[in-house]
C-alpha cells in the first residue's frame, strides 16, 4: 500500500472520530471526552498531510517554512485563546472561529480557481459555491464579532436602500457564479464574486439585533460547515467534506432550534430589525413603572433564601458580563448543603450565543444535573420558594404571553409563578428587545439593585450568617 491510499485511510479513520466525537457531546458527562477525541483525530489528519506532502516532493523549501510557520502561529493563536480569552467573550471568538474557516475555505477554493488552468464542472462549480458560502461566513462573523464586542453597535443598523441592496447582491452573486463557472479563468469573474460575497456578509448581519445574535452565531457556523465542505469537493478530500457536513447539518440544526425558542422564523431574524443591545437606559414605558418597584437588600434575600425548601437560580447575561459565575456557585452550594433544593433554569437563548448560560457554569463547577431545560423546570416553579434571577431579562418577561409586542409568543421561563422573585440586576434598563420586563413591577417580586458578583458575593455571606 503506497503512502497516498495510507493517508486516505487514514483521513476516513479521522472522520469516523469526528462523527463519533460529535456523538459523545450530546451529553455533559462525555463531551469533553468527545472534543478531545475530535481535536485527536484533526491532529492525526494534519500530520497524514504532511506526511503526504512530503512524499510527493511538490513543496519547495520556501514552501515547508510558510507550512511550518502558519502551523506555529496557529497552534499559539488556538492555545493563547483558549486559556486566556474570558468566558464573557466566548460568543465573539466563536463568531471569529467562524469567520477563520468561511475565509480559509474560500481561500482553498480561490487558490485552487488561479492555479487550474480550464478546470471543470467538478472544481468550478463547488468551488463558486465555496467562495460565495465561505465570503459571507467571513465578512458576516466578522460584523457579530464587532457586535457581541460592542465595536459595533448592537442595535439594528439598515441604512437608506439597505434593504433592495440585500435583494441585488444575492442576485449579483449568483449571476458571478453562472459566470465563474462557465469560464473558470475569469479573474474577474472570481475576484467580483470575492467582492459582492464578502459585502453581502457585512449587509447581512448589519441589520439583525442583539436579541438575535444567538441565532446569527448558529446560522454562520452552519455556513462555515458548508464552505468546509465545498472545499473538500474542490479538493476531492472525502473527510473535509464529511467533517463540514457535520459541523453543517449540526449548526442548521441548532438554528432551528434556538428560532423555535424565540418563536420566530430564521427568515424574519435575517430580515433584521429586532433587538437592541442590553444597555438601553431605563423610560417610564407605560405610567410609572419605577414607582412599583419594590427593592430589597442583601439581608432581605439572604432571609428567604436560608428559609426556603426549593431555589431556582435564573442565569442570564448580566451573570455573564459581571463574571460572577463562581459566586453563585458557591452560594448554591452553600444552599444546598443546608439541605435546600437547588436547581438552574437555562433558557435556549438566555446570553450571547448557543449554550452560553451552560458553558458558564460548567465554568464554576455546577453539577450538570442541576442544569434544567426550560420545558424541564417550568413545571417546577410554582413549588419553587424563591427564583433568583441573574441578569436574566427577555427571557422572563411576562408580556411574552400577550400579543403586540416585540417578544410576542416566545416562550419564556414561568419565573413570576414562584413563590417569590428577587431580581438581581444593576438598573431597570431594557433587554435586547428594549420593552420593560413586567416580571420587575409584580407585587412579589423584589429588585436587589447591585452588580451580580458583588450582590451574589454579599448574599452568600449573609445566608452563611443564618445557616452557620
Amino acid at each position: 500500500m503506497n503512502v497516498s491510499d495510507t493517508v486516505h485511510y487514514v483521513f476516513l479513520a479521522a472522520a469516523a472520530c469526528f462523527v463519533l466525537g460529535l456523538h459523545l457531546m450530546n451529553h455533559p458527562r462525555t463531551a469533553r471526552r468527545g472534543n478531545t477525541l475530535s481535536a485527536a483525530a484533526m491532529a492525526v489528519a494534519i500530520a497524514a498531510t504532511v506526511w503526504l506532502v512530503a512524499d510527493e516532493g511538490t513543496i519547495s523549501r520556501t514552501g515547508w517554512l510558510v507550512l511550518a510557520s502558519g502551523g506555529l502561529v496557529g497552534a499559539a493563536l488556538g492555545l493563547y485563546a483558549a486559556r486566556e480569552v474570558e468566558m464573557t467573550a466566548m460568543p465573539q471568538l466563536v463568531s471569529l472561529f467562524n469567520a477563520v474557516g468561511g475565509g480559509a475555505a474560500a481561500l482553498i477554493a480561490v487558490n485552487d480557481l488561479l492555479r487550474i488552468e480550464n478546470a471543470g464542472a467538478r472544481v468550478s462549480v463547488p468551488g463558486a459555491l465555496d467562495i460565495v458560502i465561505g465570503a459571507v461566513t467571513f465578512s458576516g462573523s466578522l460584523v457579530a464579532a464587532g457586535k457581541l464586542q460592542g465595536l459595533v453597535s448592537g442595535a439594528p443598523i439598515v441604512f437608506p436602500g439597505a434593504r433592495p441592496l440585500n435583494v441585488l447582491l444575492p442576485a449579483s452573486f449568483v449571476a458571478g457564479s453562472v459566470w465563474l463557472v462557465l469560464a473558470p479563468n475569469s479573474r474577474t469573474a472570481l475576484y467580483g464574486l470575492v467582492a459582492v460575497a464578502l459585502l453581502f456578509g457585512v449587509t447581512l448581519v448589519l441589520p439583525i439585533g442583539g436579541a438575535d445574535m444567538p441565532v446569527v452565531i448558529a446560522l454562520l457556523n452552519a455556513f462555515t460547515g458548508s464552505a468546509v465542505a465545498m472545499a473538500g469537493f474542490v479538493l476531492d478530500e472525502t473527510a473535509l467534506i464529511i467533517a463540514g457536513m457535520l459541523v453543517s447539518s449540526s449548526g442548521g440544526i441548532l438554528t432551528k432550534l434556538m428560532a423555535d425558542a424565540m418563536n420566530r422564523s430564521i427568515a424574519g431574524i435575517m430580515v433584521g430589525g429586532f433587538g437592541t443591545s442590553d444597555s438601553a437606559p431605563a423610560t417610564g414605558g407605560t405610567g410609572g413603572v419605577p414607582a412599583q418597584v419594590r427593592s430589597v437588600s442583601a439581608d432581605d434575600v439572604a432571609v428567604q433564601l436560608a428559609y426556603a425548601s426549593k431555589v431556582v437560580f435564573v442565569p442570564g447575561y448580566g451573570l455573564a458580563a459581571a463574571q460572577a459565575q463562581h459566586e453563585l456557585g458557591d452560594l448554591a452550594k452553600l444552599l444546598t448543603g443546608h439541605g435546600i433544593d437547588v436547581s438552574y433554569a437555562v433558557h435556549p437563548v438566555a446570553g450571547r450565543m448557543p449554550g452560553h448560560m451552560n458553558v458558564l457554569l460548567a465554568e464554576a463547577n455546577v453539577p450538570y444535573t442541576q442544569l434544567k431545560e426550560m420545558d424541564e423546570i417550568n413545571p417546577e416553579f410554582p413549588q419553587a420558594d424563591v427564583a433568583l434571577v441573574i441578569g436574566a431579562n427577555d427571557v422572563t418577561n411576562p408580556i411574552a404571553r400577550r400579543p403586540g409586542n416585540a417578544i410576542s409568543g416566545m416562550p419564556i421561563l414561568d419565573v413570576d409563578k414562584a413563590r417569590s422573585v428577587v431580581v438581581i440586576k444593576r438598573s431597570m434598563g431594557h433587554g435586547y428587545a428594549g420593552i420593560d420586563n413586567e416580571l420587575y413591577t409584580n407585587p412579589k417580586t423584589g429588585m436587589f439593585f447591585t452588580d451580580a458578583k458583588k450582590g451574589l458575593s454579599e448574599l452568600k455571606a449573609a445566608v452563611g450568617e443564618f445557616v452557620g
